[in-house]
């Protein structure tokens, strides 16, 4: 993989800021499902957001020291990834929960629609810590509840705050307790079975979508996560679900005119993403040099671009009105890793040696309630 670009020597530190939108002339008009669309400069910055937040990933990849960045709004604040399954808590699923244990399906769907259940890496230790075995043949909701019970009445989060995970309505007065009966039910209820005659992406979502409290937001992720798996080989750009926030990014980015085709734009902006890097100049060299961003990263990207844009482009409205960046970019300790579906052909990349390295650096099981970010 080429080294990243870097910005303005400053001796040992890396530097990066967006490419100023002055030295290109704004982007033509484009037509998607048959409507014309009109793009406002928040597109342009789409694509300079992408290549400089993966060129920001990169440097701290190759281990160059801090601040990774001159642009204030990438230091100041956190944004996922340009590519989703590069993030923390993508990792960590992939790494130390699918791919970690037991591989019969049963247990992959069960490790990983808990994991999702709470999306939060120290819920998940804490449970390995506890049990040393996270297993659907040995899954005792009670023992599950009085772990989690204890650890939420001592003051630990148990959830992610990236997004909203509704309580599933299971009788219980505690989330965490409704979450665990709604697992046991879709275990015991044959969705594994379901899943593995899955016709495809689209019938994946739709069967995870008839999970109570499940919306078309948590079925979509829940079927990317799926996705990383070996139990299911779906075409990733088979479908795509635009979440509220991809919403707002693609109002921004094109106005109303956008209405009602969001998943169009998603798919043409997946489908053309060489064209408007080379249209803007930007080097874009892809996860370690060789993987494309799909239509689940370019999604994620219109939902970072509508928060990177309330402060580089206040004026432009989207659809929620919000005009603050909630979280604020705390690096954590744990060097970042790098290892991908095997099934993505990415991880001959490195050599045998430092792939090995790369898992290595995950921290021991043990819970971490002070942990300060999802």
């Amino acid at each position: 993989m080429s080294p990243p670009p870097r910005g303005p020597d400053t001796g040992d530190q890396f530097t990066l800021q967006l490419p100023a939108s002055t030295s290109h002339p704004p982007a033509p008009p484009i037509t998607v499902a048959g409507r014309a669309l009109t793009p406002s400069p928040v597109f342009d910055t789409y694509w300079r957001f992408a290549a400089a937040r993966h060129a920001l990933y990169q440097a701290r990849l190759a281990g160059h020291p801090g601040p990774w960045t001159s642009d204030p709004i990438l230091a100041r604040h956190r944004f996922t990834n340009a590519f989703r399954a590069a993030d923390r808590v993508s990792q960590h699923l992939i790494n130390q929960v699918i791919y970690a244990a037991d591989p019969a399906p049963t247990e992959v769907v069960f490790r990983t629609l808990l994991f999702k259940s709470f999306n939060r890496i120290s819920t998940w230790q804490l449970l390995h810590t506890e049990l040393g075995e996270i297993s659907w043949a040995r899954f005792d909701l009670d023992r599950y509840e009085l772990i989690l019970g204890r650890a939420a009445q001592a003051g630990q989060r148990l959830y992610s705050p990236a997004y909203v995970i509704p309580p599933p309505p299971m009788g219980a007065a505690r989330k965490h307790t409704n979450h665990l009966r709604l697992l046991q039910h879709v275990m015991a209820g044959g969705l594994v079975e379901r899943l593995l005659a899955a016709g495809g992406m689209a019938e994946t979502f739709r069967l995870l979508h008839d999970i109570p409290s499940f919306g078309d937001f948590l079925a979509y992720q829940h079927t990317v996560d799926l996705g990383y798996s070996d139990i299911v080989n779906f075409d990733e750009d088979d479908f795509v679900v635009a979440g509220p926030g991809a919403r707002d990014g693609i109002r921004k980015c094109f106005g109303p005119a956008a209405d009602g085709i969001e998943h169009e734009i998603i798919r043409y902006v997946t489908e053309h993403q060489e064209q408007h890097f080379a249209r803007l100049g930007l080097r874009f060299d892809g996860l370690l040099g060789r993987r494309r961003l799909h239509l689940v990263d370019c999604q994620n990207l219109f939902c970072e671009v509508d928060k990177y844009a309330r402060v580089a482009h206040p004026d432009v409205a989207g659809h929620s009105g919000r005009s603050r960046i909630k979280q604020t970019f705390r690096p954590l300790a744990e060097p970042l890793t790098a290892w991908f579906p095997p099934k993505w052909n990415l991880n001959d990349a490195a050599t045998a040696d430092s792939a090995e390295a790369t898992r290595s650096c995950w921290p021991s099981q043990t819970p971490t309630p002070s942990a300060t970010t999802p």
